[in-house]
């Protein structure tokens, strides 16, 4: 029996957490475990055996770090192929009928991938690639890829595993207390991307407890149309007598697991701290709970790597600006690659209210590939909406999907055999809500009938490549009334039948309706109000119409959409401007109000920063510029953060825009006036073993932003190097990371001798691993849940 086939009537058993146990068996602060796979292999195939007999039905290798970040291929090769080895020796003697079966284990690479960090997003895919096709060539009956904590790299993972094997893929994200993940996903974010790209398994594991966790399960439940996993950590860590230990009992872990298998997971194990009396606890307890059946949910969505979209009673506007068709200025931009001013249409439409961005860069005079993949990336990194894709170039539509982080909108595919021929193997691949136009190799019908029977073809050989119909969004194409009076109602009952009859999304260009009419914003709100009530779900359209956002505010009061007509209250003093061309420039004035160069740093628009740095130094001196633009904006962001309205993609951006701005002022600066040591200079690392450094990039961003010196000596640093760094610098502080709990040791190694030889030093410290009560444990002086913490401590010095 496969393992899919095990998954589809039975509930699943995982293993539980495996570098505690490794550090019970000696396992030294620093050492790489996977290396154990080898050096260990009696004590790694216990381990699994232990797993095997208190009732498992998948183990996962000890390949959580195995990649060649860490390794060289040949080492690699011998890593993976020996934890396999070693998972199918426990198989083979270990007790119990029981269905078997061995994961290759894949966790995060450690690094931020770009614009956040300095990993290529296609590196990535070739980093996951190398240890994916090891192990399918060495026996893996699955993959499992976990404890990831961000969804570009989640993509990536996922990605490598689908195109370099054919095992069954579980993917499992890290979740905070939040609820989202360290770049700010949702669980139904996840959900759409995820789904959309074909894992078999969805779900959550580590960094809390069961019932920490619960809110994330059950939004994943609500969600998800595929088998939900979840691993959670035996509670929180603390340190007892040197040892770290778990809060959570097996049975406390037991009971609270087994009331989330009956309210719909599927897969259950534990991650850290979780051992075989925890899975043994948790098999017997649930012993008679019977699998709930997986239902399909139907849900049509797209997502950003922070948040999903649904498509329901509420229109869904998407934004049409970013697009050259009428505009000579946006033409101008694609010519000239002004990247900014496609940025700042991006961001003004999200301030205007829209939903999701469409982006179509298609121009003769550019390179349509190229360019389109730079807008969607570009885009993300200073805006967290969906993204339509719009292009008809099936070369381009490729390769901005692949780099998109999230479900985007694919705008388009057509009835044409060549068309659906090109564009539904990249929705498969790739996954997305693709808009579906009727048309076909005859044209657009002119009859409902006509139309409706091309959505019905359309929808008829998506299903062949195995593409729900939730996943497409039928366009019935308005055409403008200038040309045929009665095309608008061909449109209209066109979609009121693919809404009533095939049970889809509907969306249209509202605007094509009035071209050549004038005062065509009158036009297209009242189009706009007639497709509402025929079913429209969502809506290309200029968000700075006054006419449809008057259409679209007041539609949702009527219709019960919009509680005690608030959002309506909200706006109604806009609706006071008669002219849609002074919104725009009541928007460009409040920009200003807050002063550009805030305002560019705030929205993390990189290059502007350093442009408007440069005028402001014409009249303003540098430090003046730092106090009174640079910090405060910082501080916005920071403060957003901290109250989880803004979230890391932002603030990272927002960081590297101060970062722009302040190297124009240190080029400007005398040498005499620049003095970034008077705070005194901060050593930061992460630990022996462990080669996560995300955090401490971040935190090193930060600090040198707000006018820290930083003193970065990398990942697997070993105690005596921080040491004598700090002591040579005398630096007042230091920091410490680590996501590991096995590299915890040797940070409380490192903090010990920093005491001894450096008494005046201050030790924060940061990980996922980590709690206020066990960096209290382990002797540091300040523990900080996310970098602004340690900005702020840093301030407090």
């Amino acid at each position: 029996m496969t393992f899919l086939e095990f998954l589809k009537d039975n509930i699943v058993y995982l293993d539980g957490g495996m570098g505690t146990l490794l550090q019970q068996h000696g396992l030294s602060a620093g050492e790489h475990p996977e290396k154990w796979n080898i050096t260990h292999p009696d004590i790694i195939t216990k381990i699994h055996q232990d797993y095997f007999n208190a009732g498992s039905n998948v183990v996962c290798t000890n390949t959580f770090g195995a990649n060649t970040l860490k390794f060289s291929p040949q080492e690699l090769s011998e890593i993976i192929k020996a934890a396999i080895d070693n998972a199918k020796c426990a198989r083979e003697q270990a007790k119990g009928g029981q269905e078997k079966f061995i994961a290759l284990d894949i966790g995060p690479s450690g690094k931020l991938l770009k614009p956040l960090g300095d990993l290529d997003f296609e590196d990535a895919v070739s980093l996951f690639a190398q240890t994916v096709k090891l192990g399918a060539q060495y026996g893996a009956d699955l993959i499992i890829i976990e404890t990831m904590n961000d969804s570009y790299e989640t993509k990536a993972a996922l990605l490598a595993a689908k195109e370099n094997s054919a095992l069954p893929v579980i993917v499992s994200n890290a979740y905070g207390e939040d609820s989202k993940l360290m770049t700010g996903a949702t669980p139904s974010a996840m959900v759409a991307m995820l789904e959309g790209m074909g894992a078999d398994v969805i779900g959550a594991n580590c960094s809390l407890g069961p019932r920490q966790l619960k809110n994330v399960v059950m939004e994943l439940l609500e969600n998800a149309s595929v088998p939900v996993v979840l691993k959670p950590n035996a509670g929180l860590p603390r340190a007892v007598d040197g040892k770290t230990v778990f809060d959570v009992t097996a049975q406390e872990f037991a009971d609270d697991v087994t009331d989330l298998i009956k309210e719909g997971v599927r897969v259950a194990g534990g991650c850290c701290g979780t051992t075989p009396q925890y899975i043994a606890a948790l098999t017997e307890k649930s012993r008679d709970v019977l699998p709930k059946e997986i239902k399909q949910k139907n849900i049509t969505m797209v997502s950003s790597y922070t948040h999903a979209v649904k498509f329901g009673d509420a229109p869904v506007l998407i934004g049409e600006r970013i697009n050259p068709t009428g505009k000579k200025r946006f033409k101008q931009a694609l010519i000239e690659n002004d990247m900014g001013y496609i940025l700042n249409e991006g961001v003004n439409q999200q301030e205007k209210g829209v939903h999701i961005l469409d982006v179509n860069v298609g121009l003769p005079d550019i390179d349509e590939v190229e360019m389109l993949t730079d807008a969607v990336c570009s885009l993300q990194t200073v805006t967290n909406l969906p993204l339509q894709i719009d292009t008809s170039d099936a070369v381009a539509m490729e390769k901005a999907l692949r780099r998109y982080n999230g479900k985007a909108m694919i705008n388009s595919v057509n009835g044409k055999k060549e068309s659906m021929e090109k564009i539904f193997p990249l929705v498969k691949k790739y996954g997305g809500l693709v808009v579906a136009l009727t048309l076909d190799d005859n044209g657009i019908p002119e009859s409902v009938e006509g139309r409706f029977k091309i959505a019905q073809r359309i929808l008829e050989t998506a299903r062949q490549y195995g593409i729900d119909k939730k996943d497409i969004i039928f366009d019935t194409l308005a055409m403008t009334i200038s040309a045929d009076t009665k095309s608008a109602i061909c449109t209209l009952k066109s979609l009121s039948r693919i809404k009533k009859e095939l049970f889809c999304h509907t969306m249209l260009g509202v605007s094509n309706v009035s071209f050549g009419l004038p005062e065509r914003d009158a036009v297209n709100g009242t189009f706009f109000a007639l497709a509402l009530e025929n079913g429209l779900s969502a809506a290309i359209m200029n968000p700075y119409s006054i006419d449809m956002m008057k259409t679209y505010y007041t539609y949702k009061a009527l219709k019960n959409l919009d509680e005690n007509c608030m959002e309506y209250i909200s706006v109604a003093e806009t609706f006071k401007t008669v002219a849609a061309e002074s919104i725009i420039d009541t928007k460009k004035a409040d920009a200003d109000s807050n002063t550009n160069l805030q305002y560019a740093i705030i929205k993390g628009f990189k290059d502007k920063a350093g442009e408007l740095t440069r005028a402001l130094l014409q009249n303003t001196a540098p430090l003046d510029i730092v106090q009174n633009e640079i910090i405060p904006a910082l501080n916005i962001v920071g403060k957003g953060f901290e109250e989880k309205t803004t979230y890391l993609p932002q603030l990272l951006m927002s960081a590297e825009a101060a970062k722009s701005a302040f190297e124009v002022i240190k080029s400007k600066m005398t040498s005499n006036s620049t003095n970034t040591d008077l705070r005194g200079k901060i050593v930061i690392a992460t630990v022996q073993g462990d080669i996560h450094d995300i955090g401490k990039n971040i935190v090193k961003l930060l600090l040198e932003n707000y006018g820290f010196s930083v003193v970065d000596l990398g990942k697997d640093v070993p105690p005596e190097k921080i040491v004598d760094t700090v002591v040579e610098l005398h630096a007042p502080l230091v920091g410490l990371s680590a996501l590991m709990t096995t590299t915890v040791p040797a940070m409380e190694e490192t903090i010990k001798r920093i005491k001894e030889a450096a008494p005046w030093c201050k030790c924060v410290v940061g990980g996922a691993v980590l709690t206020q009560e066990y960096a209290d444990k382990i002797g540091a002086d300040k523990y900080a849940g996310d970098a602004m913490e340690t900005v702020r401590y840093a301030q407090s010095l």
